[in-house]
């Protein structure tokens, strides 16, 4: 996911928010990566990189209420947001327990 925050005072309470929703992403078992970046050269820009361990893991993400708070806050802060599925089709992973 690719966000593109107002201005600097929404970045920041947009990372506010995003904070206090990883408290709740990190109890979700099925949820293995919860990634956010700031591209260099776009402090206005936040990308998500999510990985969960199946499709009823996404949905189970999306039914929480963490996510269901975060997804109707984050608005406020937002001129554009871009989402994109991706299937993985291979690669190397260091993460502990992968077989990549």
């Amino acid at each position: 996911m690719r966000f593109t925050l107002r201005d600097a005072a929404a970045a920041r309470q947009f990372d506010d928010l995003v904070a206090q929703t990883a408290a709740g992403i990190r109890t979700e078992p099925g949820t293995l990566v919860y990634a956010v970046h700031e591209p260099v050269d776009e402090p206005l820009v936040r990308v998500f990189y999510e990985l969960y361990a199946d499709r009823e893991a996404f949905q189970a993400h999306e039914d929480q209420p963490h996510t269901k708070h975060f997804l109707a806050a984050r608005e406020q802060f937002l001129t554009s947001t871009e989402v994109t599925f991706l299937n993985e089709l291979g690669g190397l992973s260091k993460r502990p327990g992968s077989e990549g």
